[in-house]
C-alpha cells in the first residue's frame, strides 16, 4: 500500500487578545447575528448577547441548540483569547453544552465565558448563557489548546491516530 503524505495538523490563525479588535472584526458568532459585548468583558471574562430571530429556531419554533452551543463557545474560547501573550493563539477541543431551557424567537441571550484555569497549553472555561430575566438557560463546560509560536510543531502534532499514536502523544506531552 503506498504510503500517504503526513501533512502537518492546521492551526488556527493567531487571534488578537485585544477583545474590542476582535469584536470589530466579528467571525461566525457576527454572521449569526451575536456580538461581544466589550463593556462587559475584560482579562478572563467576555460576555456575548443578540436577540434570537428566524433564522436561531429549530422545527419546534425554538432556539437551535447549536445557537446556544455557538454564543458559548463564542463567550468561552473569547475568554481564554484575552489571556493569550503574543505568539500565542488558541482552538477549543472539547465543549460539553447542558440545555436547561428553551429560548424563543424575540428572546434576548446574554452569554457569559470565564477562564477557570490557564496552562501553559491548555485553559479551562465555563460559560451560562442567560434570558433577558435572568434564567439560566445552558451551562457549559470546554478546553482550550494553547499553540505558542516560540515552540515549532513537533512530531506528536502529526502523529497518526490509534493507540501508538496515543501512547507516544501521553509520554512526551505529559
Amino acid at each position: 500500500m503506498p504510503r500517504r503524505e503526513v501533512l502537518p495538523e492546521p492551526r488556527p490563525a493567531r487571534p488578537l487578545p485585544d477583545l474590542l479588535e476582535a469584536a470589530r472584526r466579528g467571525g461566525f458568532h457576527a454572521e449569526v447575528g451575536f456580538r461581544i459585548d466589550t463593556a462587559r468583558s475584560g482579562r478572563g471574562v467576555c460576555t456575548v448577547t443578540g436577540k434570537v430571530e428566524d433564522r436561531h429556531l429549530n422545527i419546534n419554533e425554538i432556539v437551535h441548540g447549536g445557537v446556544y452551543a455557538t454564543i458559548l463557545d463564542t463567550a468561552m474560547g473569547a475568554s481564554v483569547v484575552s489571556l493569550l501573550t503574543e505568539g500565542e493563539t488558541t482552538a477549543t477541543t472539547s465543549l460539553y453544552v447542558e440545555f436547561l431551557r428553551a429560548a424563543r424567537k424575540g428572546d434576548t441571550l446574554t452569554a457569559r465565558g470565564e477562564v477557570l484555569r490557564r496552562g501553559r497549553h491548555i485553559a479551562f472555561a465555563e460559560g451560562n448563557l442567560f434570558d433577558a430575566e435572568g434564567r439560566r438557560l445552558s451551562q457549559a463546560r470546554g478546553t482550550w489548546y494553547i499553540w505558542s509560536s516560540e515552540r515549532p510543531a513537533s512530531s506528536h502534532d502529526r502523529e497518526p491516530a490509534g493507540e501508538a499514536g496515543a501512547l507516544r502523544h501521553a509520554k512526551t506531552t505529559g
